[in-house]
């Protein structure tokens, strides 16, 4: 019931890799940089605010705004605790580091034969 395609909505993810990191003169420092991919789309049932009933499938310490509900395990396998989504606005990035100006961050992901419990929680970037 809660992946019906009508139930779905449109949200945006990037993903964290390290790049290494390079000198002004373009030699490799053998440093590890923290950046994000480009923004890609997925579609899955966001809840509203979060209420008890959810918290218990995370756990009680878990402490989270929405979840998000999908079928696409294509999409959930590579999404973890280092994502960060684009969920109420579209993707946009700050114009002097390149870095996404997302809103949300996943707290917990849960997969199970056909479908995956993403927990996430709102954040203020800028």
């Amino acid at each position: 019931m809660r992946t019906l395609s009508r139930n779905m909505r449109t949200f945006y993810y990037c993903l964290l890799i390290k790049v290494e990191a390079q000198t002004s003169g373009g030699l490799e420092t053998g440093e590890l940089m923290p950046t994000y991919t480009a923004a890609q789309g997925a579609r899955g049932n966001i809840s509203a605010v979060s209420g008890f009933a959810q918290m218990e499938q995370f756990g009680v310490d878990a402490h989270y705004d929405k979840v998000i509900v999908m079928d696409d395990l294509d999409v959930a396998n590579n999404i973890n605790e280092d994502t960060v989504l684009f969920v109420d606005k579209t993707p946009e990035y700050d114009q002097q580091t390149g870095l996404p100006l997302y809103d949300y961050v996943v707290k917990r992901v849960a997969i199970s034969l056909n479908s995956a419990t993403i927990a996430i929680s709102k954040v203020k970037i800028r």
